[in-house]
């Protein structure tokens, strides 16, 4: 008879946490699905560092013109001296280096913007 009653008592437990359980969940997810979706800000391109100026853009350069404007799309690289090497690869396959230290490589053309690593990650800086 004890043992019933112990039964009882357990079931009645795991029937009463799993209502509050589930309660809770249907009050968060109401909650999630009432909010309006949040709208992540659009980020401009990181402005110019002081003192330098940008060479005027052209979607073709000379490969002997690829180091200087890869240590300017670099310079605020937290390893700009990977990001040099990456970036003369990338020159000098495709024959451009995007204006500004980051972002714009649409500008570059397919060739930059789909060339990938081995981990199938955006190679060009």
């Amino acid at each position: 008879m004890a043992f019933k009653a112990i039964l009882f008592l357990v079931a009645t437990f795991l029937l009463i946490s799993t209502k509050v359980s589930s309660n809770e969940e249907e009050s968060f997810l109401e909650a999630a699905i009432l909010k309006p979706p949040v709208k992540a800000p659009v980020l401009a391109p990181a402005p110019a560092p002081a003192g330098v100026s940008y060479p005027k853009f052209s979607s073709h350069v000379n490969i002997k013109e690829c180091p200087g404007l890869c240590k300017i799309r670099c310079s605020l690289h937290s390893r700009p001296r990977h990001c040099c090497r990456v970036c003369e690869t990338c020159c000098g396959r495709c024959k451009c280096v995007p204006p500004g230290t980051y972002g714009n490589k649409e500008m570059c053309g397919k060739c930059y913007t789909d060339m990938k690593t081995h981990g199938d990650k955006p190679k060009c800086p």
